[in-house]
Order: structure tokens, then sequence, then C-alpha cells
């Protein structure tokens, strides 16, 4: 089952950042989403990849 997480960063320079880390993971570029309006990052992940996932994105201080 596939499960959706969402963060907002204070920065451009932070979504791009947590998107290099989460290639670098080996997610898939197709089921990473940037949305530079809102700043977030979404990310389409097995439920059971969500702690490494977390933990990923909170490295880089999201603010929700």
């Amino acid at each position: 089952m596939s499960k959706t997480i969402t963060k907002t960063f204070k920065s451009h320079d932070a979504l791009s950042n947590v998107r290099e880390d989460l290639i670098a993971t080996g997610i898939e570029q197709e089921q990473i989403y940037v949305d530079k309006d809102k700043n977030q990052v979404k990310v389409i992940i097995p439920a059971d990849a969500e702690p490494e996932i977390l933990e990923i994105m909170n490295r880089h201080q999201p603010i929700d």
C-alpha cells in the first residue's frame, strides 16, 4: 500500500536538497513532487518506508 508524505520547507534550497537526498536513497524521481509555490515536497512511498523518508525530510527542518 502506498502512502503520501508532504512537508513544507522554508526555502527553495531546502526543496532541492530534500529532493536530491530522496533520489540518493533510491526513491524514483516520478514519486517526488516539488511545489515551489507552496515550498512543499510530496513523496509517494510504500508504507513500510515511512520512517526512513521522514528521517530524511526532517533533516532539512520542515516547518510543518
